[in-house]
């Protein structure tokens, strides 16, 4: 469960580290971002060379969270940290490499290209 004013780590290779969330696109009375959601962010910590710098407003895609998902077969998954891959308007990621797991729930939801990407899917 993401909220406004949450930080996330950054799962690809775009040249952010963190990011905090600003709002939740699209809805307007949402108040929690969960896997699969596309979020708007600003970026708070970014390498020098990278594609993105600090205190751009970006979107992103949330492939992680502390917070359990609960599956259709009854199954919980959650990770240790949230995280998030920078998206293009389009919802192509930016960066080249994803880092980390992602979930199965981002296939599901249409984004195959960040899916492939990942070195792990659970």
């Amino acid at each position: 469960m993401i909220q406004p004013q949450s930080y996330l780590n950054v799962a690809d290779n775009s040249g952010a580290r963190t990011i905090m969330c600003l709002s939740i696109p699209g809805y307007s009375k949402k108040k929690y971002g969960r896997i699969g959601d596309t979020i708007s962010a600003v970026v708070k910590t970014a390498s020098p060379n990278g594609t993105v710098s600090s205190a751009q407003i970006v979107r992103a895609l949330i492939v992680r969270t502390r917070k359990e998902t609960r599956r259709k077969d009854g199954s919980y998954v959650r990770f240790d940290d949230n995280a998030a891959v920078i998206v293009d308007k389009k919802g192509n990621p930016i960066g080249t490499r994803i880092l980390g797991p992602i979930a199965r729930e981002i296939k599901d939801t249409g984004h195959d290209k960040i899916a492939s990407m990942a070195p792990e899917i659970v």
